[in-house]
């Protein structure tokens, strides 16, 4: 069968957000493992990203909510501690539906696209959604194509999206990266494209859990 200039097996419309999946060009599907792109079909890929740390499934996540999920994916007391800091005390306002600030700082899931900042990499839209060309874009300009981004790619990546006159975008962005490269700590230096397509859509925050909970 011919399709063109479609290659079996591989994402097309790339440029087209995807609501649900974190779809890339060599994986259209997105998460297939433990049937996870249909167990989270009703969240948007960001809040997928978010879940792990929402324990108790009711949309809300907890200052100590936050603390324990970076403390079992290996932060430490410290590291951990300081997380809970830079997110909640940033993050949380934008997600609430009142004027009024929350005395507790929670994130509110149905909310969460409103945390949106500027100069990332723009692979999650406005509402959440994974826009697959975004992803591949970060590899193809930051990475020279290779399926892997060492630490100096991302810094790198992080000059290279920085907005004008945006310093939250800026600590955002300079944080997620620091936390995404802790996370995966490459015995190599080269963060993997598929781990990195993982902490999009947070299926890598339960495989590291769950391993590091075995030792």
């Amino acid at each position: 069968m011919k399709y063109g200039n479609r290659i079996p097996g591989k994402a097309i419309w790339t440029g087209t957000a995807r609501a649900n999946i974190a779809a890339t060009y060599a994986r259209p599907n997105g998460t297939t493992e433990g049937d996870w792109a249909r167990r989270h079909q009703h969240q948007t890929v960001l809040q997928q990203h978010c879940e792990f740390f929402d324990t108790d499934r009711d949309g809300v996540i907890y200052p100590v909510d936050t603390f324990r999920g970076f403390y079992r994916l290996g932060f430490g007391v410290i590291l951990s501690i300081l997380s809970v800091f830079i997110i909640h005390s940033n993050f949380s306002y934008p997600t609430q539906s009142s004027y009024i600030p929350d005395p507790m700082f929670r994130l509110y899931l149905d909310n969460i696209h409103k945390d949106k900042h500027g100069s990332d990499s723009g692979t999650y839209d406005t509402e959440g959604r994974f826009v697959p060309q975004k992803f591949e874009d970060m590899f193809a300009k930051y990475a020279e194509g290779r399926d892997y981004m060492t630490i100096w790619d991302v810094t790198r990546l992080w000059k290279g999206q920085r907005l004008i006159a945006d310093p939250i975008g800026w600590g955002g962005a300079y944080f997620e990266w620091l936390a995404t490269y802790i996370l995966l700590w490459p015995e190599d230096g080269r963060m993997l494209k598929d781990d990195i397509r993982g902490v999009y859509d947070g299926s890598i925050f339960y495989t590291i859990a769950s391993r590091r909970a075995k030792k």
